[in-house]
């Protein structure tokens, strides 16, 4: 119930504003998902095994056991997360008397560390109850045999009908729930069509920025890479229209700067600082290193390290088919650029080589981390040759 109440509540802006990239998100969804989807699985299973097998379930106390240990996991796993959620949202958005944020990102994550400990040890109680569980069912299993063929029938039902006073006109179809559920998804689906059809023909829906351009074919690689890595799940590419997050990240974000992202990057979660102004921001050697180690270029920072990207090698095999991907959802690479593309691709990979050289780092141009770096030094940077252009046309 709670949690069926949560979601609209997340809805209102005021609210999402503070919850949205937090774990206050992963608080709700767990929830649900462990109170109700994992409550509901578990009655179910101590209902039913028993009867499978001919038999009664081994111990009711045990089964009591369990669902006290679960709801005491459930408290402790949700609880921190919703704090940690306010505690991050309330220190981001945290200015100095002198107008400067007041905390870091990384200081944002390491105060709520504790809370991060006591959600695994939540999440151990809930575990630890499915596996009294596990004990309670294969000890009700071994006890009785398995009922392989039940002769089972019901009784048929007489065709009655009752009245609840006045009867209006749609009670017909309430009574006959096949054919509402079908005429149901018909509606829902005009309904869908209606407002899915006119953003896809209207060309005016779909914002463009003169300044962005498609994805180089190394970049593409990158990008996919960020994919593989999850990289996603703890770092968002979306800047809201908010004071702290402008002081912090940079220009809010424009729908038009993700027109050739399929899919889009824009993440749910911050674990991580968000990377949608990252382009630029640092050399290639700081990324490198970053991702190589991320505590020595950002001490104390929880993030793992990702020392295979060093020697995993691209597979270009595959890049004409990346670039024909994108061409059929719209991206306009001119036509034949697929067969050129390796080569456009390794001459900005020894381009970034080369830098990294200077810096005293030797790589394969063709190694994954290359890839990645090419990625993340063009995320925004974009938007930045927009704004160039508008300060031009105002002198």
């Amino acid at each position: 119930g709670m949690s069926t109440f949560e979601g609209p509540l997340l809805s209102l802006k005021n609210v999402n504003a503070i919850s949205h990239f937090t774990d206050w998100t992963i608080a709700h969804v767990h929830i649900g998902a462990m109170g109700w989807n994992g409550f509901i699985a578990f009655g179910m299973l101590y209902w039913m095994i028993p009867r499978i097998f001919g038999t009664q379930l081994y111990s009711k106390k045990l089964a009591t056991t369990h669902f006290w240990v679960g709801t005491m996991g459930i408290v402790l796993y949700a609880l921190p997360l919703y704090w940690a959620g306010f505690t991050q949202a309330m220190m981001w958005k945290q200015f100095t008397e002198e107008g400067q944020l007041k905390f870091q990102f990384l200081e944002t994550v390491t105060h709520i560390i504790p809370m991060y400990i006591t959600r695994s040890v939540g999440g151990l109680l809930y575990v630890s109850g499915v596996f009294i569980m596990v004990y309670n069912l294969v000890k009700t299993v071994k006890s009785g045999s398995l009922v392989a063929d039940e002769a089972a029938e019901a009784a048929p039902l007489p065709k009655v009908i009752e009245t609840h006073g006045k009867e209006y006109w749609h009670r017909w179809i309430e009574r006959k729930p096949v054919q509402m559920l079908v005429y149901s998804f018909i509606l829902v689906a005009i309904g869908g069509l209606l407002e899915l059809i006119p953003t896809f023909l209207v060309k005016s829906n779909i914002p463009t920025i003169a300044s962005v351009k498609p994805y180089t074919p190394l970049e593409l690689q990158g990008r996919d890479i960020y994919i593989k890595e999850g990289c996603y799940t703890c770092h968002s590419q979306m800047v809201r229209p908010f004071r702290d997050e402008v002081a912090r990240y940079g220009e809010y974000s424009k729908a038009g700067e993700f027109v050739y992202d399929h899919p889009f990057q824009w993440g749910s979660k911050r674990t991580g600082p968000d990377l949608a102004r990252i382009g630029g921001k640092y050399p290639d050697s700081w990324h490198y290193n970053h991702m190589f180690d991320p505590s020595t270029m950002s001490p104390g920072s929880i993030m793992p390290r990702y020392p295979w990207l060093m020697d995993t090698k691209i597979d270009t095999t595959l890049t004409p088919a990346k670039i024909r991907a994108m061409q059929t959802l719209g991206v306009p690479y001119p036509e034949g650029f697929d067969q050129q593309a390796n080569a456009e691709l390794m001459a900005q990979a020894n381009k970034i080589k080369e830098n990294l050289k200077k810096d005293k780092i030797e790589t394969a141009a063709d190694a994954e981390i290359v890839a990645l770096i090419a990625y993340l030094q063009r995320v925004g940077v974009d938007i930045k040759g927009e704004q160039k252009a508008q300060v031009a046309s105002l002198k």
